[in-house]
């Protein structure tokens, strides 16, 4: 009798031991057959240029930015060892408060756009893995999954000068250039008059700026004129025309007759 139950509790111990390797294998099943899944990452990349004229980059997705901007889109496909397929691919671009109005349809794997309208923007991809005999292998998003959007915002714009400069070289106010906070301006032409109507300078871009310089040289103090022609990303037209000031003797706020910005 001994050796009986001796052997029926190693029967049983071994039982148990292999009801918990079939539990483990059995849980990790899906995560096997997860792995073997081929899928896609979506990604948006931004290209813009910030207010000292420098290229600013990153992930789009969530951004709202104040510039014009260019995406570049990738898929990221994720095809497993030995998964042999070809994909099939179908990019959607809307504004996001007009669903039912599709911008933009790509079926490349990657593709670039230009952003010059304001407005919040959705885009989505869906993928289909076609095996080497042609049939339906996968699909993304599969059917109740949630799909993943890239989202984000170029914003209305903004443009204002103030209505003079002190080129002084103490490096506060010492240039004509926007204010602080303009942003989406696609198009941009701005130029410097004297009392008698003659160009003094002009320039193209709208984080350039006038230096109260003409041929090296810092002009008297007086008034000039400023004649600024842009165009937003929001449609609005900006024709500014507006008198600026010259004070080379303003010296960090100490002369008497306070700022020269508004």
């Amino acid at each position: 009798m001994t050796h009986i139950s001796r052997f029926f509790c190693i029967f049983a111990q071994n039982m148990y031991r292999m009801k918990r390797i079939l539990f483990f294998f059995l849980a990790l099943l899906p995560l096997l057959a997860w792995a073997q899944i081929p899928t896609v990452d979506p990604l948006g990349t931004y290209y813009s240029v910030d207010e000292k004229g420098e290229e600013i980059t990153g992930d789009v997705n969530g951004q709202t930015l104040n510039n014009p901007f260019r995406v570049v889109f990738t898929a990221n496909p994720t095809v497993p060892d030995g998964f042999k397929s070809q994909v099939w691919y179908e990019w959607t671009m809307w504004k996001t408060d007009e669903p039912s109005n599709i911008l933009v349809r790509r079926n490349d794997d990657s593709f670039e756009f230009d952003f010059t309208e304001a407005g919040s923007y959705t885009v989505q991809l869906k993928a289909i893995f076609y095996g080497e005999d042609g049939v339906e292998d996968y699909e993304f998003p599969q059917e109740g999954e949630d799909a993943k959007f890239i989202t984000f915002t170029l914003s209305n714009s903004q443009l204002d000068f103030p209505n003079g400069i002190s080129p002084n070289g103490d490096d506060r106010n010492d240039e004509l250039r926007p204010k602080e906070g303009y942003k989406g301006i696609i198009k941009f032409h701005a130029a410097i008059f004297n009392r008698w109507g003659q160009k003094l300078y002009s320039w193209d871009e709208v984080h350039g700026c006038w230096d109260g310089k003409v041929d090296g040289k810092v002009v008297p103090d007086g008034v000039y004129f400023l004649n600024v022609s842009a165009k937003g990303s929001d449609g609005i037209d900006y024709n500014i025309k507006k008198a600026i000031n010259v004070i080379s003797g303003y010296n960090n706020g100490e002369n008497e007759g306070g700022t020269t910005e508004e």
